[in-house]
């Protein structure tokens, strides 16, 4: 867990995960999700630097439903070359095609 989660942040994760995997998710996707969920947390609260530009929204969402903003984190964690002037649609099925 990142050094900047405090206690309460790392309870919030153990219980996110844990709940995660008791409704049959895989463990690697449970880690994922609790650590959305904090980094969330942590954004609302505005104790992360910059709250509008960081993740990739939530995992259960079609990617029509996240911001531009979203898309193009995802497609900069996939390394999608030309992501910057790529339109939103443009960005969806870039990140398709990668999956």
């Amino acid at each position: 867990m990142p050094q900047a989660w405090t206690d309460k942040d790392e309870r919030q994760y153990d219980h996110v995960k844990k709940s995660a995997m008791e409704r049959g998710r895989s463990e690697e996707r449970a880690e994922e999700i609790a650590a959305r969920t904090v980094n969330k947390q942590r954004r609302t609260e505005g104790r992360t630097p910059n709250k509008e530009t960081q993740g990739t929204g939530n995992p259960n969402n079609r990617l029509e439903d996240r911001t531009v903003q979203e898309l193009r984190n995802m497609a900069s964690e996939m390394d999608i070359e030309g992501r910057s002037n790529m339109k939103k649609d443009q960005l969806i099925a870039a990140i398709r095609k990668r999956r």
